[in-house]
């Protein structure tokens, strides 16, 4: 597998009960292409962090929570470091409950066990089907905000957004990144604008905030992230998260 590449470790969504599990390793840096299936997907994470970016927002999972996509939305999946990803595929008409956007989902100890359960290829389907009245009653949302921004398509401003995305740290100003792209500082904050609808420094701290969700995710101190994504001091990191988000950012994974 390799990365960006829409490789299939998980099976086509068929059998008789609602849900049909698929389950994979996916090594770091790989990426599926943006794809969308009529059946409403649940994406997790048994091990490690996975990324699922949505036309609404990025969204970052460790194993202790997961992320419903409803048919026909498209997405992107991935992961930086790896991690081993469980596909929970739900047939439409027969699914009781509905999510009609992306929303995130609080994995406890028992769904965590329960989506296990459902996952081994020795489960009967007698089994399967009384454990999948269970976890309907056991999806939970998160009432959280998702971070991230859309890219902009203009080949300029697009340069830019490339060099922040690999290396969120930058402190180059935007007259500084405007030299390197061949392009006015006001033409770049103008496709900015035009192409993600907001500004240029709003896009790049929701860019900063997104690149430390994985890093949050696997437990690093709020020190170390703040400087691995260009804040200055852990408090200056913490204000902006609370400021973009609502909530400081130890709480975003909290149980």
């Amino acid at each position: 597998m390799s990365p960006n590449s829409h490789t299939s470790v998980f099976p086509a969504p068929t059998g008789p009960t609602a849900m049909v599990f698929g389950a994979g390793v996916l090594p770091p840096g790989l990426w599926f292409d943006e794809h969308e299936h009529p059946q409403h997907q649940i994406a997790w994470a048994t091990q490690g962090v996975i990324t699922v970016e949505t036309p609404g927002g990025r969204w970052v999972l460790p194993p202790t929570r997961a992320l419903w996509i409803p048919g026909g939305v498209r997405h992107r999946t991935g992961t930086y470091e790896g991690a081993h990803m469980s596909g929970i595929y739900l047939e439409p008409d027969r699914t009781p409950v509905v999510f009609p956007a992306p929303t995130m989902l609080r994995v406890t100890a028992l769904l965590h066990e329960l989506f296990g359960h459902l996952t081994a290829v020795t489960t009967p389907d007698t089994q399967r089907r009384h454990a999948e009245t269970v976890i309907f009653d056991l999806l939970e949302p998160v009432d959280v905000i998702p971070i991230g921004a859309r890219l902009p398509e203009d080949p300029r401003a697009r340069r830019v957004a490339d060099a922040l995305i690999a290396d969120p740290a930058d402190q180059r100003t935007l007259a500084e990144l405007a030299a390197d792209a061949a392009a006015s500082p006001r033409t770049l904050a103008r496709a900015f604008l035009a192409e993600t609808g907001i500004t240029f420094g709003h896009w790049r701290t929701q860019i900063r905030l997104a690149a430390s969700l994985p890093l949050l995710a696997d437990g690093l101190p709020v020190s170390r992230i703040a400087a691995r994504v260009g804040y200055a001091t852990p408090s200056a990191y913490v204000a902006a998260f609370r400021r973009e988000v609502g909530i400081p950012p130890g709480r975003y994974f909290a149980r």
